[in-house]
């Protein structure tokens, strides 16, 4: 669902424009789970000429997966850009996300980026960062919790609201019982989205737990379900990677099933094309992840605050054949 922009969006919008030049040289990188990798030293073209200071990003991203490895990029491009250095660092589990927070205020980075996917595990040590002044922002997941938490700033979508318009949009389709794959148990960004895909479709949504780290699981479970249930006629994937191994459990199964998801990826987008995935609910993660890096080197240069208290959105905006083409080349270039 595209919405109007507001003031916040046109923030970011001219926050993300001052990084254009960069995006031409960064190429593609991935995950290295909990090992924290830092960007290279050395001033590159257009680089900010400013103090270098140190930036921690700590996700729960899994290791290898595409939806992270562009939150990844986002962040590299900013850093490139800011004259930061940048240290990536992710833990699936919260408590070893909430020791790599901690790991980082030891080290003394000047400022932190962290994703907020159970913030009950990760609040003692944000609040340990914003005790010894570190500024905090927080991304892609957590948007009911950063304020709480003490953190001076949110980038990415609201996954309530981002779920009623899948929810919403289930229901135009036609469909009549939808089973919702969540591969993360007990995050809350996930079990949000589901809630509200619920909420805007109105009809039986059953929600199904999968292991989104051990995906020949994933696919041996959506196929059982789908074998079980036949009355299920779409599946509601949250993740590009889940979507596209529910293809070939739905192949297995025998079903009929139609897949719509969340966020995308280069084989996401091949699968929309070829009527595989109906739809796909983008949420920018390059955008989310340069926007965190490049917020806190604002705030750590000239004490700007993006967001003034409210989240800065960078989605929903709905994915199909109609607008795949321009999608497609930017998936390409690495950054959808």
């Amino acid at each position: 669902m595209n919405t109007q922009p507001d003031r916040r969006h046109a923030m970011a919008f001219r926050a993300a424009v001052l990084g254009v030049s960069a995006l031409i040289a960064l190429t593609a990188c991935s995950s290295t789970g909990g090992k924290p990798r830092e960007t290279g030293g050395g001033m590159a073209a257009g680089q900010a000429d400013t103090p270098r200071f140190t930036v921690a990003m700590v996700t729960h991203g899994p290791p290898g997966d595409t939806f992270w490895d562009l939150i990844r990029k986002g962040a590299e491009t900013a850093a490139a850009k800011d004259n930061i250095e940048l240290k990536y660092s992710a833990e699936l589990q919260g408590p070893e996300q909430a020791n790599l927070v901690q790991n980082a205020v030891d080290s003394k980075v000047d400022a932190i980026a962290v994703t907020l996917a159970k913030p009950e595990a990760l609040a003692s040590s944000v609040k340990v960062a914003t005790d010894a002044g570190i500024p905090v922002v927080a991304l892609n997941a957590g948007i009911d919790a950063w304020k709480a938490l003490g953190v001076r700033a949110y980038f990415g979508q609201d996954e309530k609201i981002s779920g009623e318009a899948a929810g919403k949009r289930l229901a135009a389709d036609g469909a009549k019982k939808v089973v919702c794959i969540i591969q993360d148990q007990g995050n809350v960004a996930l079990e949000a989205r589901c809630a509200g895909v619920a909420s805007g479709f109105g009809g039986p949504v059953e929600n199904l737990n999968v292991n989104g780290t051990d995906m020949p699981s994933v696919q041996s479970t959506i196929t059982a379900k789908l074998q079980q249930d036949p009355s299920i006629d779409y599946i509601m994937a949250l993740g590009a990677p889940i979507a596209l191994t529910a293809v070939q459990a739905k192949d297995n199964a025998g079903s009929n099933a139609r897949i719509a998801t969340f966020d995308t990826n280069a084989a996401l987008v091949d699968a929309v094309k070829n009527d595989q995935v109906q739809w796909a609910v983008d949420q920018q993660p390059f955008l989310q992840g340069y926007l965190a890096v490049d917020s806190l080197w604002l705030y750590l240069n000239n004490g700007n605050t993006i967001g003034g208290g409210q989240p800065t959105l960078t989605g929903p905006a709905f994915i199909d054949k109609s607008n795949i083409d321009p999608i497609a080349e930017y998936a390409k270039n690495g950054t959808r």
